[in-house]
């Protein structure tokens, strides 16, 4: 039920309510690939640099907001934690925009956006 790419010259709907800032850039990318769980190197392509993840990785895993998944090699692999009560709030703004984003295109153009299951 995700469109990751929803964004047109790298805007975010999400970001414009929330703030664009290095920590929210992380969520959205996790909250978008929700079912995944990533890298620290993974984290990167969410427009963040190695220093501030590595900053950021330690804070949200302290509020419970991120959860280590498993271990490959010498990489640890985290996840957003969708059993924190502040994460299933942002992943419901995150959905509620993106719905109301696409409801709003249907109403420009006249046609059925169809969102993939």
């Amino acid at each position: 039920m995700l469109i990751q790419n929803i964004r047109m010259k790298e805007e975010s709907i999400f970001l414009d309510y929330v703030g664009d800032n290095p920590r929210m850039r992380v969520l959205q990318y996790l909250i978008e690939g929700r079912d995944f769980d990533y890298t620290l190197t993974d984290l990167l392509h969410a427009g963040v640099s190695w220093g501030t993840l590595n900053t950021l990785v330690p804070q949200l895993l302290r509020l419970g907001i991120v959860v280590k998944t498993r271990k490959i090699g010498r990489a640890t692999l985290y996840k957003i934690n969708q059993g924190n009560a502040a994460v299933k709030r942002l992943i419901e703004l995150y959905d509620h925009l993106l719905l109301e984003k696409l409801d709003a295109l249907e109403e420009e153009t006249g046609k059925k956006v169809e969102v993939p299951a």
